[in-house]
């Protein structure tokens, strides 16, 4: 039976187009391998439409009161509730994950998180009114930065919209998001919801390729550019944004060290390593990639870290016991297929190490041991469900094999020992640090990370913060 190709499109000032020269982009079901639908190849024409319209938005929400612009995202999360089948079944097409996970794990966070902005948007804070010099009383303004141009990733499309749409649009700029071209689905769909609530224009979605999001970038009328991807393309934007002095907002790669001291439930360690790793295929910047073990209890965690591998399963979306779905693409298949062969001689592929099936980006669970700390896997990201273990003597060791990689988004410390959890937390060079635990995200609390991680932050009120510019106003009061 052939499937039926569905058509995406643009979402520009309140209306779905085509792109303007009418390319378009195959869009592939990871399970399946087929295309499952068109997006358009958007050009310059496409994101000058886009522009245009948030720019001329960006006057009347600018000016729309901090209670509107909650309720507009609180109609915006309860239209996310209302239409979360419709949402799961759109990003386990674009995806592969597994249903069940995706309606439990993603939706309600991506909800709570729009509402946690919606209160945000009414709780700026800034330094009091005061006269600083006699005469002369100060004031600190909170403005919105502008048009904010921002780029989504393929591992988690619609959580990262929100990530970016919602604190942009609470503090009142207006959006032009593009998604992975990858992945373009739920992103549109995203766009017919918020179109219903929202003013013509404030919010606009534009698919495309590489091209197309360099185009927004350079363009000269985003007063920000945020992207979540990889180093190379934070660098690419950081360097075009940087000829126009935009404010740029950058969410990169991760290395995530999870280091177990001896004293640890190891038991508890590998259920939460192993989830931590596996989960989404290992395609998250925070995944546990590289475990840290003490060498008193190596041998006994890899071997029970190899028996959790070997119990997860990877599988099709309706399958209710696996864990995680295919890799996202091809080319991410053959990237994680590539350090699995590339491994060196001392290194031992203690599960999985192999792709599941012939049809579909499946990867089995896998874990590899023997590593040395400048191998090619322990220093670079592989963004696939595999977990690295390396073992180290103390302290100190476990401190410079963790700190030693260019990436510093997150980490976690597993001991029962309170002390030495406070010394690695003050010494891990990393924006998180979980103890006992690893992955779990609240709204409340930043995400972002150090060094080739990027800067800025996700979440949170500092998330929000970004989000705006500050300016000092002073009045004399002489008349």
């Amino acid at each position: 039976m052939t499937t039926e190709v569905r058509r995406l499109r643009n979402y520009i000032n309140g209306e779905f187009r085509d792109a303007a020269d009418g390319r378009t982009i195959d869009v592939v079901n990871p399970v399946t391998e087929e295309v499952y639908a068109t997006s358009p190849l958007s050009g310059q024409a496409d994101v000058d439409a886009a522009m245009e319209a948030a720019a001329a938005a960006f006057p009347a929400w600018r000016d729309v009161t901090p209670a509107e612009r909650q309720k507009a995202l609180l109609k915006i999360a309860d239209a996310f509730e209302e239409r979360a089948e419709d949402l799961v079944a759109a990003e386990s097409e674009n995806t592969g994950k597994p249903l069940e996970l995706t309606r439990t794990e993603e939706v309600p966070p991506m909800v709570d998180q729009i509402r946690f902005f919606a209160g945000a948007a009414r709780m700026l804070e800034g330094r009091s009114a005061g006269e600083y010099m006699e005469g002369l009383t100060s004031i600190i303004r909170r403005e919105p930065v502008g048009v904010c141009a921002q780029v989504a990733p393929w591992n988690y499309p619609m959580m990262m919209a929100v990530w970016k749409f919602a604190p942009a649009l609470a503090a009142g700029n207006t959006v032009v998001i593009k998604p992975s071209d990858t992945t373009p689905a739920s992103t549109v769909l995203i766009a017919e919801i918020i179109g219903q609530i929202l003013p013509k224009g404030v919010f606009n979605v534009i698919c495309g390729d590489r091209d197309t999001g360099r185009a927004m970038v350079e363009h000269p009328t985003p007063a920000m550019a945020s992207i979540t991807g990889s180093v190379r393309a934070g660098m690419q934007v950081a360097e075009s944004a940087a000829k126009d002095v935009k404010r740029v907002h950058l969410e990169l790669g991760g290395k995530a060290p999870a280091v177990v001291f001896e004293d640890s439930d190891i038991a508890k360690a590998v259920e939460g390593i192993s989830v931590a790793g596996f989960f989404n295929a290992g395609q998250d910047c925070t995944a546990a990639t590289r475990v840290l073990v003490h060498e008193s209890i190596h041998d006994e965690f890899v071997a029970q870290l190899a028996k959790a591998a070997a119990d997860t399963k990877t599988g099709l979306p309706d399958d209710e016991d696996v864990l995680y779905g295919p890799l996202n693409n091809a080319n991410q298949l053959k990237q994680v297929s590539g350090f699995i062969e590339r491994l060196p001689a001392h290194a031992k592929v203690e599960a999985g190490g192999q792709r599941v099936g012939d049809k579909g980006y499946f990867y089995a669970p896998t874990v590899v041991s023997g590593l040395k700390q400048d191998d090619e896997i322990i220093q670079n990201e592989v963004f696939g469900p595999v977990i690295t273990v390396q073992s180290f003597t103390d302290e100190a060791q476990a401190l410079e094999y963790a700190n030693g990689v260019e990436y510093a988004l997150a980490s976690s410390v597993w001991t029962k020992d309170h002390s030495r959890a406070m010394r690695m937390s003050k010494n891990l060079d990393f924006g998180c640090v979980w103890i006992n635990t690893h992955i779990p995200l609240v709204a409340e609390m930043p995400h972002g990370g150090f060094k080739k991680s990027g800067y800025g932050k996700d979440l949170s009120a500092y998330g929000f913060e970004d989000y705006t510019r500050i300016k000092h106003v002073m009045t004399s009061l002489d008349g």
